[in-house]
Parts: C-alpha cells; sequence; structure tokens
C-alpha cells in the first residue's frame, strides 16, 4: 500500500522554514495497516529537528519520515488483538497511512471523549509537572508561563483543581490573557510584553509558591523576582530561546539567585511514560465529567502537504492550546 509522509530535508540550525519539509509518497507494509485520521503538533519537535538536539531521544534525520503522535483507523489486520474498525493510537507521525506489528499501536476507547482528537492532548507532560515534579496544591500560588499553549493551558488548569489558591498565568496578547481568565479559569492573566515583574508583584504580593516555566528566559526571570521563599519551579521548556545554538536554546537558570531565596529548581523531561498516560486520562476524564475542566485546543482539517505550514505557524503563536491536524 502506499502512503504520503512528511519527511525531513534537512536539518534545522537557525529559522525553521517550509524548505526543510518535502512530501513523499513511500510503500508500506506490516501486520496491521492503519488510516490517519489526526496528527498532534507540539513545539518539541522543533528540537527534533536539529543537528544538535539536546533532548534525551535521537534527533529526526534527513530523509526520513518526522512527527510523533497519530491517531487513526485499522484498515486491516492479521492480528487477533486488532481488527478492522479499531480506533488506534501510534508514534508513526506525519503520514497519510501507516504500518506495522500490532504491537505497536494502542486500542482506544472511541467513547471515551467527544471525538478522537482528545488524545493527542499535551497532559501527560502538564499534568506530570505539575502534580509530581512541582507538587502544587492546597494553598499554592502558582504561576504558569505560556500558558495559552498547549501544555500551559492544560498545567494552570490542573493547578486549579488541585487546590491551587490562585492561578496566574502569561501570555503573547491581551487577548489570549483575557482567554486564560473568561474562558479556562485562571485566576489572572497578563500580557508578558509589559513588565512581567510588576505584573507579578501586582497579582502575587504574597510571592508565588509554584512556578510552571515552558518559556524561560525574562519570565523565568520575573517569576525568580516575585518567589515565596521556598517556592518551587517545574522548568518544562524555553520557547522564549528557541533559535539559536544550543547554549543560547537552553541557558542555565540563575542557580545563585534561586539559592539566595529559598527557591528549589526543578527541571524535568517527560517521557510519557504508561503511568504518566494513566494518571493524565483519569484526571482529565473525572474533570471533564464533573464540567471542572475546558479542553483548550485548535484543530486543523487540511491534507498532508498542509502539515509543515500549520506546525510553523503554530511556532509563531498563531493557535491557542493543543494544536492538532485532522487529515482531511
Amino acid at each position: 500500500m502506499m502512503t504520503h509522509e512528511i519527511q525531513l530535508t534537512a536539518q534545522i540550525d537557525a529559522a525553521p522554514a517550509p524548505e526543510h519539509f518535502t512530501v513523499v509518497q513511500t510503500e508500506i507494509e506490516g501486520e496491521v495497516v492503519v488510516r490517519t485520521d489526526y496528527l498532534g503538533l507540539a513545539a518539541t519537535y522543533l528540537e527534533l529537528m536539529r543537528a544538535d538536539c539536546h533532548l534525551p531521544i535521537p534527533a529526526w534525520q534527513p530523509g526520513r519520515r518526522v512527527g510523533v503522535m497519530a491517531i487513526g483507523t485499522v484498515l486491516s489486520s492479521a492480528s487477533p488483538d486488532l481488527h478492522e474498525g479499531d480506533l488506534v493510537q501510534s508514534m508513526t507521525g506525519w503520514s497519510t497511512h501507516s504500518a506495522g506489528p500490532a504491537a505497536s499501536y494502542i486500542k482506544l476507547d472511541p467513547d471515551a471523549y467527544p471525538d478522537a482528537g482528545y488524545y493527542l492532548g499535551q497532559g501527560p507532560t502538564a499534568y506530570y509537572g505539575v502534580a509530581d515534579v512541582a507538587k502544587a496544591g492546597e494553598g499554592d500560588v502558582v504561576f504558569v508561563s505560556g500558558a495559552a499553549g498547549g501544555v500551559g493551558s492544560l498545567a494552570g488548569q490542573i493547578a486549579r483543581n488541585l487546590g491551587a489558591k490562585k492561578v496566574i498565568g502569561s501570555a503573547g496578547s491581551q487577548a489570549k490573557a483575557d482567554y486564560l481568565v473568561n474562558e479556562l479559569g485562571f485566576d489572572a492573566a497578563f500580557d508578558y510584553h509589559h513588565d512581567p515583574v510588576a505584573a507579578l508583584k501586582e497579582l502575587a504580593p504574597e510571592g508565588i509558591t509554584v512556578f510552571f516555566d515552558t518559556v524561560g528566559g525574562t519570565l523565568y526571570d520575573a517569576a525568580l523576582e516575585a518567589a515565596a521563599p521556598g517556592a518551587r519551579f517545574a522548568l518544562c521548556g524555553s520557547l522564549s530561546t528557541q533559535l539559536g545554538a544550543a547554549a543560547d536554546r537552553f541557558p542555565e537558570p540563575d542557580r545563585d539567585a534561586a539559592l539566595a531565596r529559598g527557591v528549589e529548581l526543578i527541571p524535568f523531561s517527560c517521557h510519557h511514560t504508561p503511568g504518566q498516560i494513566a494518571a493524565w486520562h483519569h484526571h482529565f476524564r473525572t474533570a471533564l465529567d464533573q464540567g471542572r475542566f475546558v479542553y483548550p485546543r485548535t484543530v486543523v482539517e487540511t491534507g498532508i502537504d498542509g502539515v509543515p505550514g500549520t506546525f510553523l505557524a503554530m511556532l509563531h503563536g498563531e493557535y491557542r492550546g493543543n494544536v492538532s491536524v485532522r487529515l482531511a
């Protein structure tokens, strides 16, 4: 069977562009054949496209398919474990179809969520970072940077559901800040372009006790200024420094200043273990059923050739929440 897939033309050393991607037709075969329905997008993919990738997994190579998580429908199966019509999740990446052993696909409950795209959220990262790394809970004042993005928009709601006293978010525009408060239930939010130090001191005069950071840079510095003694900083990403050499993309946080303020710095990465995924889906489904969660997402419907452009638009902040593609 033939599939169309997105391959990396060349590894990225500066700003990503359309010419870094190409659509290629290839032949596939395997125990199970799946039609791709939804593709997940995440800013993390940009790091995997670099020759000097600093994630603890191999970088993607030119001439190979890119992308990670996909949701699809089984078209044919020679395995007793999967049948035609089953909904499955895989790590097969950006392609119209995939094939492989049955063990490489996870069968999903099609009735668990309003639609299959809900499975593509970045919830395991957000839940692990908030609940297990930062241990946010009763009485905490939580600040989430990049709060209108895929991880941050979930992290703030998770902190609220775990009992945080106040949840504050930062975003790239006043419209996004208003969205956080009016639609996602944040207690307060601000546009980070306008003096984040002053904003945090006004919104959290008592000091923040938990910081979930996806941005780094000046927002990390502002959070440090506003931190209460003993605050826990869960360092998830550095979106403000996505470009440049590795040392620039992953600047070392000011540990001396953190130590002087009694702040605990906890960098983490999420490998999406079965336990992390299960914990997230238990929280997610329960909170949705109880009306305590809004799933913030943008679904872009396009053909496979439109996936790279959607990915680049996401990196430029054109969408809110978790971004996925529904293949037309």
